[in-house]
């Protein structure tokens, strides 16, 4: 039923702006996700990152043992005198390999810190401006960026680039999210933020089909550079229609969810009835106060942890595969649809699923989707790093649509649980939180590997990928069950305080 009542709601302007948010959030992953795909190649012209022992193209041959892998050998000097299958040309190169620190800042710390203090502050603008117009405008600034990291000849440049490229994205989903919820009531907004969310895995599946199909056309002898070229001229007509063909909606009915079995489900701040417009320090206050109560810092703690492991997976996935000696045609062919598949239909019905309960059960129903999603997600994540190939490609459909619900289910949680005028701030500051803990987790892979260095590069990368993915879905899920019990107890006691300052009140 709440799949119908979400149909029925639609009306051919609420389609065409939704699919605009989708489409500008589409750009905001693809944008991101180019360097994690083409690192090692960006890494070979502009030099940062680990160097080892590598395949040389078109010599890989997948017949050999594991013990006779290039990236078994550790030292130059072996490398360089490695294998030989013919001729008098090694089959092996020593060259970068796109990870190590330095990868890891710059696709983690560098983007993530100023994506998320940004993402704080741009969400007081909408008391300012038009927030159609500061979607369309970051939209813009992060494509610009995108254009100029196809430019770079220094690490240093690429640094800069992507920093400027956390401050245009910034300006994404705190403004998407808003207008969305002004245009759905309460029990639909999950259906919606979950179809938002698909902008997530089409942006995310067709870096993989950039990075690898459009690098390997090798546009005017340009290799990597013409992907983001390309990709950023793609922003130009969605910032156009945004600014011209979108007007700004009235806020919805956001009366609360009926809730039988437990008491009323209430934001954790009391709505001002004839609001006034406090200033900024006063939203910011009102706002820290509000993520200080227990369910709001468990549900942004493990919400943290939960993206702590699908960010390093999606910062690393081209790395490992090209680690386990697939080619950019195999990866490619594969990841361009796979994510775009399993994360779509994992972020719709996780919307869908939690709109239905929350219908009988309240928000604490929201929650249990989350922790149930992440314990069945976590046994195919794992299969996905062990099983060879394509089975382990077919393993990340069922990961990705079980393991996604979370992203939508997770923010209408947020949305839910604060008073409608800190909406906009409040998608910023649940940002800042769980992407500055979770963004940053990846810098733990390097040292991690080292632990595993002695059973080789290619297995030492699989092991840490194992505790920073699977590992982390399964301590998510832990943390979501906890924020239930603590958001029930919360709930019942705000319930108590109420019904005493009623009471008080009426005497």
């Amino acid at each position: 039923m709440a799949f119908l009542d979400f149909l029925r709601s639609l009306t051919p302007y609420k389609c065409y702006v939704l699919l605009l948010c989708l489409l500008a959030y589409l750009l905001n992953q693809l944008d991101r996700y180019l360097l994690p795909v083409m690192s090692k190649h960006i890494a070979h012209d502009i030099h940062y990152g680990d160097m080892g022992c590598l395949d040389r193209d078109g010599y890989f041959n997948s017949s050999v043992t594991d013990d006779k892998y290039c990236s078994h050998i550790s030292t130059k000097s072996a490398c360089e005198s490695g294998f030989y299958f013919g001729g008098n040309e090694s089959v092996c190169e020593w060259d970068y390999t796109g990870q190590g620190i330095e990868y890891q800042l710059i696709a983690g710390p560098v983007f993530i810190v100023v994506y998320t203090l940004c993402g704080i502050f741009i969400g007081y603008l909408t008391s300012i401006f038009k927030k159609k117009n500061l979607l369309a405008f970051f939209l813009l600034v992060w494509s610009v960026f995108t254009a100029l990291s196809g430019a770079c000849n220094t690490y240093w440049q690429l640094a800069l680039t992507r920093f400027g490229l956390g401050i245009g994205e910034a300006g994404c989903t705190p403004f998407a999210a808003v207008i969305i919820a002004e245009m759905f009531d309460t029990e639909l907004r999950g259906s919606a933020m979950g179809i938002y969310n698909f902008g997530i895995y089409f942006g995310y599946s067709m870096s993989y089909a950039f990075g690898n199909f459009l690098y390997d056309a090798n546009i005017m002898d340009e290799g990597w550079r013409w992907v983001f070229y390309i990709s950023s001229m793609m922003a130009l007509p969605v910032a156009a229609l945004l600014f011209i063909t979108v007007k700004e909606s009235p806020p919805s009915s956001s009366t609360p969810v009926s809730n039988d079995d437990d008491e009323d489900d209430c934001p954790l701040l009391e709505e001002d009835p004839q609001p006034t417009q406090p200033s900024w320090s006063e939203k910011l206050k009102e706002l820290f106060f509000a993520f200080l109560s227990p369910p709001l810092l468990m549900l942004c703690l493990a919400g943290s942890i939960r993206n702590a492991g699908g960010y390093t997976w999606a910062v690393n996935t081209q790395l490992f595969f090209e680690s386990q000696h697939q080619t950019s045609e195999q990866i490619g062919s594969y990841m361009s649809w796979i994510p775009l598949v399993g994360g779509s239909v994992g972020a719709f019905f996780g919307g869908f699923i939690s709109d239905r309960v929350v219908k009988r059960r309240g928000i604490p129903a929201r929650m249990a989707v989350l922790m149930v999603s992440q314990i069945c997600a976590a046994p195919f994540a794992l299969m996905a790093l062990l099983l060879p190939a394509p089975a382990c490609y077919i393993m990340l459909l069922p990961s990705n649509i079980i393991g996604e619900m979370w992203i939508g289910v997770c923010l209408t949680c947020v949305l839910e649980l604060v008073p409608e005028k800190l909406r906009g701030a409040s998608v910023g500051y649940y940002l800042f939180i769980i992407t500055n803990i979770g963004g940053n987790i990846p810098l733990l892979l390097p040292p991690l590997k080292t632990l595993f260095a002695h059973v080789g590069a290619d297995v030492a990368l699989r092991n840490a990928l194992i505790i920073l993915f699977p590992g982390m879905y399964l301590a998510s899920s832990v943390l979501f069950l906890l924020t239930i019990f603590i958001y029930k107890v919360w709930n019942k006691r705000q319930s108590r305080l109420r019904s005493n300052t009623s009471t008080d009140t009426d005497a």
